[in-house]
């Protein structure tokens, strides 16, 4: 009888903490195979213009281009975008040919500016999506949150429409929690809009931040990880339509020295299949050079509107479920930085091929790698 009542309070106490449930379907999970990668010189310069800090890649099939957008807070260059052809022959990653540059322009038709020289008039691009339907481009700028005793910058984040000689078009209305202040509450500083995607039809739009809101929890660490939100927003009428909570993963590793830098948040997002994203979750501790990737396929569909929740902390809801695809880590090979990611082409079996590729920050210690998988079903 005791071991029953104990049962009972165990079952009470799963369905009572609903809101820390994260289960996912019951079928068969999509892997990831590793065709190849290519790594582009940190040196290496196109147009007059220093080639790094690639954080979005989307592919147009009909021209078979792709654009990769660049997180230059127009410190090096003008913040812009690129358009390249990635060769693959034979499933083989043979080369990546840049095409053109194009200046990101903010709504009074000029460029943005210096972060270090004119913060308040800067950008940070974080990735960008290609809408075959309207020939245009739409991207995330993170924005920036600066308090200290010297400076405080607030600029919140955007979700910035564009033709595709980078003029803007108009930006989305984005909710009140995605609002930088002042106080501990909204986003984090590097923390907000991060990736982004259209759904198969481009009716909506999904993107996420990549780390928690101050309302909503702890930063993920390397004992558990921190609850971000999913933002859905209507492609057409550019309002905010959903909200999803989403679980991260621990940090990866521990810190050398111990109590550095590290972190863990989602990277990039990409639009799987209906209620479906897939997820990467990039961790990165001090002391280790390399990045630990994980791709997982996330489901939205019984997870909670959470829109209209000032707070994720001690509510019932709810998650988007994950499951594992892939942990780079696995592979056995350098990954670093990886920060976009895009279905390509059609492989010579008929299967889709996933691009991924990395932000090197303009350091010449990190990569920018281009890596090329197969998708298994």
């Amino acid at each position: 009888m005791r071991k029953f009542l104990i049962l009972i309070v165990l079952q009470s106490l799963l369905i009572s903490c609903s809101n820390l449930k994260q289960t996912a379907e019951n079928k068969p999970t999509p892997s990831l195979k590793f065709i190849g990668s290519l790594e582009i010189p940190f040196n290496q310069t196109f147009q007059a213009t220093k080639i790094g800090g690639l954080s979005g890649i989307d592919y147009d099939a009909k021209q078979d281009l792709y654009y990769l957008i660049c997180d230059d807070r127009s410190v090096f260059n003008d913040s812009r975008f690129y358009t390249a052809k990635i060769r693959l022959v034979e499933n083989k990653l043979e080369n990546i040919h840049f095409q053109s540059v194009t200046t990101l322009k903010d709504e009074f038709a000029k460029s943005y500016g210096n972060w270090n020289t004119s913060p308040t008039t800067a950008c940070d691009p974080e990735d960008l999506r290609y809408n075959p339907k309207t020939n245009s481009l739409v991207w995330t700028s993170e924005g920036a949150r600066v308090v200290t005793a010297a400076k405080l910058i607030l600029q919140n984040p955007s979700l910035n429409f564009m033709d595709l000689k980078g003029n803007f078009k108009f930006k989305a209305k984005l909710p009140a929690n995605l609002a930088m202040q002042k106080e501990e509450k909204g986003p984090r500083n590097n923390g907000t809009l991060e990736g982004i995607t259209f759904d198969i039809k481009y009716k909506n739009i999904y993107t996420n931040i990549e780390e928690p809101l101050f309302e909503d929890g702890d930063q993920a660490n390397t004992s558990k990880g921190g609850l971000i939100r999913l933002y859905q927003f209507n492609a057409k009428t550019k309002k905010n339509t959903a909200q999803y909570a989403y679980k991260l993963e621990p940090i990866a590793l521990e810190t050398n020295p111990k109590g550095a830098f590290a972190v863990n948040g989602v990277s990039a997002i990409q639009y799987y299949g209906k209620n479906q994203l897939l997820v990467v979750e990039r961790s990165y501790s001090t002391g280790t050079q390399a990045c630990t990737i994980k791709v997982f396929l996330c489901d939205l569909k019984k997870a909670t509107n959470v829109k209209n929740y000032g707070s994720l902390k001690n509510q019932h809801f709810e998650l988007a479920s994950k499951k594992l695809m892939l942990n780079m880590d696995d592979l056995g090979i350098f990954i670093d930085n990886i920060e976009g990611l895009t279905f390509g082409p059609k492989l010579a079996n008929g299967h889709q091929s996933i691009i991924f590729i990395s932000d090197n920050n303009f350091s010449e210690m990190q990569k920018t790698q281009v890596l090329v998988f197969e998708l298994v079903k």
